[in-house]
């Protein structure tokens, strides 16, 4: 087959046939990457491309330039891009063409099917030509019929461990880890995030503590005073080769698409992690999908029970419990519930809340330990919903109100137990397992200063009016 001239576009199909010649494509971008530099001075970048002859599984075409940014910068699945002579390539069973920073030239177009024919962005040695409009038109009209760039993106409550998932998210805040090797990436779309087994020996609470953040320097809290205090906010960092510089996205209060991000999960906490092969794109605030989600979040806050743990529903477990605390102390029946961000956040301190919680921890680990050698109770709870994780003290009469006095120590096991989701293992000799799935639990709280002279320091938290009721 003849190499294509400069004036002769080839479908897909049959720019496929002419190996190791130049050809001149126009296609549709169905996944693209960041970009990444080479192992010598260049950048590279990966587009994949589909036509109407060649749809499945599409044509990568690799990018090679001087700078990233002579890379395309593609703004959303569903846009075109116009090659002119590329060269086309086999490896092993895979053709694909590559973009020749020497002699090759490219052009960028909405997708959407508009009267627009002018290119976002194009290559140094892009020259127009009148066949351009003919066939970006065709391809329009045909992506607008086939309605092929159709991908699922989850909500933060779908999503599970191990995974890769699309995202649509708010990006509430951007900064450097203390170590400075990354930045870390805070987004939330007004769902609750899966709770998580505790995989975690309780006797490593006193030397290796569960975190109460991904994040080794926790933010300030002017900071947290700026987030939203229903729904989870997750942490994403992203691997030290993407270039901050590409992630311009990902501004203050505006909503991405987050295509092929890995989750996992570390210590119970939920962590996103972007790679080289994770898409960032633009998106609309009038999209459908942003509607979605606004509209699930205003219809969460119009109930009453809007700050309940969406996975606690219909109720938490009845492991707590309020029926005998004074009213006089918190009105239970008519006290709103809290998220631990609203505690967290609070503009007041002393304040009492109350909430629906999950006790990660507890230190120390032993219930004959529970009571200093005085025989007062002192003990530190981890306690976590959606929103926080933070911790919570339990000290002298508000350890005789959760533990109903002073119970032997087999029965302050028991409670604690049930509490923080321990079951005995089958094996005998095992003394417990090491996977929790602790209950959702009602606790009051209490917030105050370490001294009445620590205005500025830092606020600390008690359980109060809460009592264990271990059913038969």
């Amino acid at each position: 087959m003849e190499t294509a001239d400069h004036y002769k576009f080839l479908s897909i199909q049959d720019a496929m046939k002419c190996i190791n010649q130049k050809v001149n494509i126009t296609g549709i971008i169905v996944e693209f990457g960041l970009p990444k530099q080479s192992r010598g001075t260049d950048y590279y970048c990966t587009l994949k491309i589909i036509d109407q002859s060649y749809q499945t599984p599409g044509m990568c075409v690799n990018f090679f330039a001087e700078s990233s940014k002579q890379l395309p910068d593609v703004v959303e699945r569903g846009d075109i891009v116009q090659l002119c002579n590329v060269m086309v390539k086999r490896h092993g069973d895979e053709v694909n063409a590559v973009f020749n920073k020497k002699f090759s030239s490219f052009a960028l177009y909405n997708g959407k099917d508009n009267i627009d024919f002018a290119p976002y962005q194009v290559s140094a040695k892009y020259h127009p030509r009148d066949v351009d409009k003919r066939l970006l038109a065709e391809l329009r009209k045909w992506l607008l019929n086939s309605q092929l760039i159709q991908d699922s993106y989850a909500m933060l409550r779908d999503i599970n461990e191990g995974l890769h998932c699309n995202l649509i998210c708010k990006v509430l805040h951007c900064c450097k880890t203390a170590n400075q090797e990354r930045m870390m990436i805070f987004v939330w779309d007004g769902t609750d995030l899966r709770p998580n087994s505790i995989i975690a020996k309780l006797e490593d609470e006193v030397h290796n503590p569960l975190p109460l953040h991904p994040e080794l320097v926790p933010l300030p809290r002017e900071l947290l005073c700026t987030f939203p205090t229903i729904g989870s906010i997750l942490r994403i960092s992203y691997d030290k080769r993407i270039e901050s510089k590409h992630l311009k996205l990902l501004e203050n209060d505006k909503w991405v698409k987050i295509v092929n991000m890995h989750l996992e999960v570390h210590a119970g906490l939920w962590h996103g992690v972007l790679s080289p092969s994770t898409k960032l794109r633009y998106i609309r605030n009038d999209d459908d999908l942003i509607q979605q989600r606004q509209r699930l979040y205003e219809e969460r806050m119009s109930w009453n029970l809007r700050r309940m743990p969406f996975w606690s529903f219909p109720w938490p477990s009845y492991v707590t419990d309020y029926e005998f605390a004074s009213l006089t102390v918190i009105d239970h029946d008519a006290a709103p519930l809290c998220t631990l961000m609203d505690v967290l956040t609070h503009s007041e301190v002393t304040a009492k809340y109350k909430c629906i919680v999950r006790i990660a921890a507890a230190m120390p680990q032993s219930a004959k330990d529970f009571c200093s050698q005085r025989g007062i109770y002192r003990m530190r709870l981890t306690v976590e919903d959606p929103t926080a994780r933070i911790h919570a003290f339990v000290y002298a009469e508000d350890g005789e109100t959760l533990f109903d006095g002073y119970p032997s120590t087999s029965i302050l096991t028991q409670k604690m137990n049930s509490l923080l989701g321990v079951k005995p293992c089958d094996d005998s000799t095992v003394p417990k397992c090491a996977s929790r799935n602790p209950p959702w639990v009602q606790v009051c709280l209490k917030s105050y200063y370490t001294s009445k002279d620590d205005i500025w320091g830092s606020r600390r938290y008690r359980i109060f009016g809460t009592k264990i009721v271990v059913r038969d």
